[in-house]
């Protein structure tokens, strides 16, 4: 049964992509909890906080050969006990032309704060 947390977690994880694909790291920072996680997928880097993954996007956006990341939900569980959901899926980096470069699995945490879902952390591993 999908519920309307997790459509609208699966909105907001559209809106991120949408964000990746136009290079719009002022969008990413609304999505994100404060005190966020990122463990990125090839050399384990732990990125901690909202400011510092958007500081990392707006770099990574800048680069001329950067790649266009999408991550595909394919699961959303949202739990029954407090306001935290768990999302898993695939995800790809392409480069210039739509080339897939690198690919593999992530998880995130969500969390609703303040009525409005945030990612509180995510992990990814890179297979590809």
């Amino acid at each position: 049964m999908t519920t309307a947390a997790a459509l609208t977690i699966r909105a907001r994880r559209a809106a991120f992509n949408r964000a990746i694909a136009e290079a719009d790291a002022d969008a990413i920072g609304p999505l994100l909890a404060r005190d966020c996680v990122m463990v990125t997928g090839t050399d384990s880097a732990v990125i901690a906080g909202r400011m510092a993954q958007v500081k990392v996007w707006r770099r990574d956006f800048a680069a001329a050969d950067r790649l266009v990341y999408v991550r595909l939900p394919s699961e959303v569980i949202v739990s029954p006990i407090e306001p935290i959901a768990f999302e898993r899926g695939d995800w790809h980096g392409s480069g210039a032309g739509g080339n897939v470069v690198a690919s593999g699995l992530y998880t995130a945490k969500w969390r609703e704060i303040g009525g409005q879902w945030a990612i509180e952390a995510e992990l990814f591993v890179t297979l590809g």
